[in-house]
């Protein structure tokens, strides 16, 4: 037989065979995280039912909410900004195309113009998350809806 055909075995060298999950992998999860954690939290006033829509101000069941964004998702440094996401109603969440305006406008209300231009200048930095970061956040969301639905810690 020739040499090149005989191989040992390859054993585990720490016995553990876990890759660390991947930077995109971490938002994702993230993601769901934090849009459920705001979700709950605009719903808070109505006892996790129902909630008020931030940009046309109409009450509707929880069931029905998105975590709309009034700087996009694709800007990093206020992608989990927790004053960057409001309770939206799924239509003006994804099919209003000047939702936008009202989402200003009462968001102004809601947190004061002096935030709001604050926002905007962290929406033009520049983030780059790393998994540390991620999973920090990751924790620290999922402690905070646990809380909110009454789960043990």
């Amino acid at each position: 037989m020739p040499y090149y055909i005989k191989r040992k075995p390859k054993t585990p060298k720490s016995g553990i065979n876990e890759r660390k999950p991947s930077t995109a992998a971490l938002v994702r999860k993230l993601d769901k995280v934090f849009s459920l954690y705001i979700r709950l939290r605009d719903s808070a006033a109505y006892n996790y039912q129902y909630f008020r829509c931030i940009s046309c101000g109409q009450i509707k069941p929880f069931e029905q909410m998105d975590c709309g964004h009034f700087i996009s998702r694709t800007h990093q440094a206020t992608r989990f900004d927790e004053e960057n996401a409001h309770g939206e109603c799924r239509f003006c969440n994804r099919f209003s195309a000047d939702h936008i305006i009202a989402y200003q406008r009462n968001l102004e209300a809601k947190i004061g113009k002096d935030r709001v231009d604050m926002l905007l200048a962290r929406g033009r930095m520049t983030k780059k998350w790393s998994a540390f970061e991620l999973q920090l956040l990751i924790k620290h969301y999922q402690q905070e809806v646990d809380k909110m639905q009454g789960k043990s810690i």
